[in-house]
């Protein structure tokens, strides 16, 4: 087998606008089928995008002897149940983050995945498969900013829309979920570790009931990370990371454009290096990487166990802002 034929659950726009163009272009992939709750919406997807075959359930999906993985885009809520049903089914799976609506409902996936040890099963933070993130993590790991000691983030966009998902409690909205994930992904990517305590700052919304703003300080014990996320704020994100002797600062850490260079800087020695990265799309790239591991029957770029390790962060952030203090 050269390429895994991979099944769409939903024609959600995360998986339409991005992924699944993306995925196209990869050298491992192939779009076999994609599935709505609507036939005629999942035919109008399909045949706007080149993909074979198309479902009214995603029940039919899983069912289909020709598709070996599973990318699921469903809204936060949906991710373990249809992702175990997947696994159930002998599919592969790749999971929008986050992975869970809480920690204890991402180990229940954990354990689903151990009792099918040959499927692979991935939270898709995309963004560490950039080329830019592995060059800043590379600046790091070789001392070429010194010594590790804080990291800023800063996440935000603006939506006050009643009918998206991420303005609904029940379907696990709010900014920490849907973009303070990330802050707190990458801080324990470049720490390669886990903090030792938090401690956060969340502000809902008097209507929705969701987070819409959240700042939080991670004690990694050597080092600290900070950030603020938003749901409402102007749209920006930047990434700071620091040591005794330099720093790293990425312009477009998450969002990266497909079509044009990434730029980052590293600061050392009294100078400042403009990097350029060349063109990638971290979709495509995380795509093949899992495609990859399938065809390989190796070990996928990120274990599981780092997405449940996400969420007890998470949660411990938004336990700290409820009662104040560190957690």
């Amino acid at each position: 087998m050269k390429k895994v034929r991979w099944g769409i659950l939903s024609t959600a726009l995360i998986g339409t606008g991005k992924v699944i163009p993306a995925m196209q272009k990869g050298e491992y992939c192939e779009i076999t089928a994609i599935a709505s709750r609507s036939l005629d919406k999942a035919q109008a997807v399909a045949k706007q995008l080149g993909i074979p075959k198309a479902y009214g359930s995603y029940e039919e999906l899983l069912a289909d002897p020709d598709i070996d993985a599973v990318y699921n885009p469903l809204p936060n809520h949906l991710h373990v149940p249809w992702s175990i049903r997947a696994l159930d089914a002998g599919k592969h799976v790749l999971c929008e983050k986050p992975i869970a609506l809480t920690a204890a409902e991402a180990r229940d996936l954990v354990e689903a995945a151990r009792k099918h040890p040959q499927l692979k099963v991935m939270e898709a933070f995309m963004y560490r498969h950039h080329p830019q993130w592995q060059r800043a993590k590379q600046l790091v790991v070789e001392g070429r900013i010194g010594q590790l000691r804080t990291i800023q983030t800063f996440f935000s966009y603006y939506l006050v829309d009643p009918s998206n998902v991420r303005s609904v409690p029940e379907y696990g909205g709010g900014g920490l979920m849907d973009i303070g994930c990330y802050c707190i992904s990458l801080s324990r990517f470049i720490f390669d570790a886990a903090p030792e305590r938090v401690c956060g700052i969340v502000e809902y919304d008097p209507n929705f009931k969701v987070d819409r703003l959240a700042s939080g300080m991670l004690d990694f014990g050597r080092g600290t990370a900070t950030f603020t996320c938003s749901t409402q704020l102007a749209d920006y994100q930047r990434v700071n990371i620091f040591g005794t002797e330099g720093r790293v600062e990425i312009e477009i850490p998450f969002n990266a454009p497909q079509d044009q260079p990434c730029k980052m800087w590293h600061e050392h020695d009294g100078e400042i290096e403009e990097i350029l990265l060349e063109v990638a799309d971290q979709y495509t790239i995380q795509g093949d990487l899992f495609s990859q591991a399938v065809l390989n029957d190796s070990s996928v770029p990120t274990p599981l166990e780092d997405a449940v390790a996400n969420m007890e962060v998470i949660e411990a952030i938004v336990r700290s802002g409820k009662r104040g203090g560190w957690v």
